[in-house]
């Protein structure tokens, strides 16, 4: 057995065998595949207390396993009390082996904790199909210790495939063991 993640070679085994009899692809590369997963916090309070912000890429860091970037504001917006160049969010873009890691843990053992989770809506794709979906809180994560969590904020996953429907992406994430509501 080769050393590639476990989600990985699931979807090498199973997916694309099973996708390309369903869409009648007559080559293996057209199957679409998870091309990357993009992480996303913002937080409104950042712009008084810079810490807030540093806590949360410290989280997103031990979430996804990569190192967080702090995202700046591009334009000032004076009712929100908003400079150019001020901290707002912190980002993490996975790729490779990072992104079936991820995947394979948020699957397996992070949705399951969701509170009230009845699987996730069939209506957040794009129409190029990429999948976005936003969770309320971090503590959802089994990486996040609940005791040394300061303030709880919620964040955006964006999973980006290579499909150009929204049908075969859906068919893709469900395959990889997303559960979408029925």
């Amino acid at each position: 057995m080769s050393n590639s993640p476990r989600l990985q070679q699931k979807y090498k085994d199973e997916v694309v065998e099973k996708l390309q009899a369903e869409f009648n692809f007559p080559n293996p590369m057209m199957v679409p595949r998870l091309k990357k997963i993009v992480i996303n916090v913002s937080m409104k309070e950042a712009i008084q207390n810079v810490k807030l912000l540093e806590t949360a890429a410290n989280e997103l860091a031990a979430i996804s396993g990569q190192k967080a970037v702090i995202r700046r504001a591009r334009k000032s917006i004076a009712n929100f009390k908003l400079r150019e160049g001020m901290p707002v969010g912190a980002s993490v873009t996975l790729r490779r082996r990072q992104m079936w890691e991820f995947m394979d843990r948020f699957v397996a053992l992070t949705m399951p904790r969701m509170r009230d989770f009845r699987g996730i809506s069939r209506k957040a794709f794009d129409g190029r199909g990429n999948y976005s979906m936003g969770l309320q809180e971090q503590i959802v994560f089994p990486e996040v210790d609940y005791d040394k969590v300061d303030k709880i904020h919620g964040m955006n996953i964006t999973f980006v495939t290579s499909a150009p429907t929204d049908a075969e992406a859906l068919a893709l994430l469900e395959g990889l063991g997303m559960p979408f509501k029925k």
